[in-house]
């Protein structure tokens, strides 16, 4: 069946909207304040919410304005293109949001998705324990019913946005002690300031607007009604979002990708040396030829995955290749635009240096590219081991 790839006028006016406000807002000062100090980007995000870029993805039943996968995939890009961790602030949320959407129950519904779709509430997701990383099965992290409540103790790690103001932490724990994870494993809603939870600020190379936190839990008091559906179906939700999140992520790396190439354009047309603008030196023209043939592949890959989503299909193998391929691009990118620019890459007050230190962990988050080689070869009929 032929794939349309072209944009609907609404769709075209969603991506220059976006763009427009990102153009006013997130200047490259502003990213850089963000980075360096490092700080929460709530101006942007607040405008996220003005822009309704929050409702997009959700159905007009519950006060969304029903829009799909390739409107979110292109809202994702567009961040991207300015920083993934502005896209991590959107995305989370979004994607954490369309987990109660189709996971809930009705009164959660009801209860939580308009406060994410204006700005009362933000969502993180908590996941990754320090012996449960790719192997998401083999988490700890307890939650135990006493009564109309739910306790959980346990340790958390690598966990994004997570004190972020007035965040909710969507947090999978394993509410049977014994038996297969596929069967152990239930979601809850914790806000990030209960009682008995110790956020630690993580220190990290890259991706520093956000913050990655490690998470302690000590006897965690939790109301039953924060208990997603219904319990020990956790593994189901976790992996009913996992297309999307990774959907997202590729997007994310083909905005970063192509901003990567424009920065590292812009300076081989101005930078002279032997008297002569740097690009018109074969074997920097070539490097950059090569790097935008990576961004257009990657960028093929992932509206093929979204055009699929869209229409229902079963866009795994798609969306995995585009996730491996548009993390790995970006990474290779960003580290030729830092030899083009040559010492002014290294130097902090131009950007090439962040997307450098941003890329590095998108081989590595939301699943790794080892993980990904795996799941295509699987799906291509090989049993690895």
């Amino acid at each position: 069946m032929p794939i349309d790839f072209s944009f609907t006028e609404e769709q075209n006016l969603l991506r220059d909207s976006v763009r427009t406000m990102l153009d006013r807002i997130a200047t490259p000062e502003y990213i850089r304040r963000c980075d360096q100090e490092p700080r929460y980007p709530t101006e942007l995000y607040e405008a996220f919410v003005e822009l309704g870029l929050l409702s997009m993805p959700f159905p007009e039943s519950v006060g969304g304005l029903g829009g799909g996968v390739i409107d979110f995939a292109i809202i994702a890009e567009e961040l991207g293109r300015k920083s993934y961790d502005f896209l991590g602030a959107y995305g989370t949320c979004v994607f954490n949001g369309l987990n109660i959407l189709h996971n809930g129950t009705d009164a959660q519904r009801q209860h939580w998705l308009p406060r994410l779709m204006d700005g009362r509430i933000k969502m993180s997701i908590s996941m990754t324990e320090p012996g449960a990383g790719s192997d998401a099965g083999a988490m700890r992290t307890s939650a135990r019913l006493d009564g109309d409540q739910w306790i959980i103790n346990g340790q958390k790690v690598f966990s994004t946005g997570a004190g972020a103001d007035r965040n909710v932490i969507n947090l999978y724990a394993r509410s049977r002690p014994d038996g297969p994870h596929q069967q152990a494993l239930s979601l809850f809603l914790v806000d990030k300031d209960t009682p008995g939870i110790t956020l630690r600020k993580l220190d990290t190379l890259g991706r520093r607007a956000l913050g990655t936190y490690e998470i302690f839990f000590d006897d965690v008091r939790v109301p039953a009604d924060r208990l997603v559906g219904e319990a020990h179906k956790g593994w189901s939700y976790m992996l009913s979002g996992l297309q999307l999140e990774r959907l997202m992520t590729a997007a994310g790396y083909v905005g970063g990708a192509q901003a990567a190439v424009d920065l590292a354009l812009a300076y081989a047309k101005e930078r002279k040396q032997f008297g002569k603008p740097i690009g018109t030196f074969q074997s920097i023209a070539h490097l950059l030829a090569d790097m935008q043939t990576a961004v257009e592949a990657s960028r093929a890959l992932l509206w093929r995955a979204a055009w699929q989503l869209e229409r229902g299909e079963d866009a795994l193998m798609a969306i995995s290749q585009a996730k491996l391929f548009g993390s790995e691009a970006y990474a290779n990118i960003a580290n030729q635009g830092m030899q083009i620019m040559g010492g002014y890459g290294y130097i902090m007050e131009f950007d090439m240096q962040r997307h450098y230190r941003d890329a590095r962990v998108t081989t590595i988050t939301a699943g790794t590219s080892q993980m990904q080689r795996n799941l295509i070869a699987g799906l291509m009929g090989l049993k690895t081991k």
